[in-house]
């Protein structure tokens, strides 16, 4: 675990990061080293694995926060990339109070939750199994994914729930649910995030959202937004190489 990211988020400080989803360690460890406040590994849309998972995050190792977003809700996905050693995870598609109560319970140990107990690579693989445990439930961060129109409608109850560390917009899936795909600009997703924004900030709950560049992030911020994922590493590639090869053509 990177000690003290939890304890930013919870602080409200602007914390930018991007979204990685190619099986490559050394694309991680060139974006651990380029100074991101955090990293989003993608176990959910990405041809990732746990056992991939755990290779990034050795290649990332104590040089930037890496968060796993799991596959869905489910206890096996969260204690897997727990157990790999992430700093925390982000939870998609959560719907309801009941689910978020269910998806803290999961990420924290008794006698604040029912973490079950493994060994992995989180601990050390045994030696540094007690000193994690002492330290886990202090530093793992747990944030639901706010994507569906659902989930507006619970926001209030969702954002109650204790040991929530933030609320992470998924603009795209969000459009989706409300009729408009890929429309994140439409009224009524635009009307859907203010919700999401203005009961956090009335719960003092950290927001996050995606941004799919840097043009697209920056008004998110400004709204007030602090956990902010921006760009994703193939569209990083892309966008680099396209613009080389425009400056040489050009």
């Amino acid at each position: 675990m990177n000690p003290g990211f939890r304890q930013r988020l919870r602080k409200h400080q602007l914390l930018i990061g991007t979204i990685v989803t190619l099986d490559a360690p050394p694309v991680t460890e060139l974006l651990a080293t380029a100074g991101f406040d955090w990293l989003f590994i993608d176990g959910e849309h990405a041809p990732l694995d746990f056992a991939r998972i755990q290779v990034l995050l050795q290649a990332a190792g104590n040089r930037c926060p890496c968060i796993v977003r799991v596959p869905g809700i489910d206890e096996v996905f969260v204690k897997k990339a727990l157990d790999t050693g992430a700093d925390g995870v982000i939870v998609p598609q959560v719907r309801s109070a009941a689910q978020a109560k269910e998806i803290v319970r999961w990420c924290r140990y008794p006698p604040q939750g029912g973490r079950s107990v493994g060994v992995g690579r989180a601990h050390g693989y045994g030696p540094r199994f007690n000193d994690y445990v002492a330290r886990a439930n202090d530093e793992i961060s747990v944030i639901l994914q706010i994507e569906h129109a659902d989930a507006v409608t619970a926001i209030e109850k969702i954002a109650a729930v204790e040991g929530v560390d933030a609320l992470f917009v998924g603009p795209y899936d969000l459009s989706g649910s409300l009729g408009a795909p890929g429309a994140v600009t439409d009224s009524r997703v635009v009307k859907a995030i203010e919700r999401v924004l203005d009961v956090c900030r009335q719960t003092n709950m950290p927001a996050g959202i995606f941004g799919i560049d840097g043009d697209a992030a920056k008004p998110w911020i400004a709204q007030g937004f602090t956990l902010i994922a921006v760009g994703i590493d193939t569209l990083l590639l892309a966008a680099a190489a396209g613009d080389t090869l425009a400056a040489l053509r050009d």
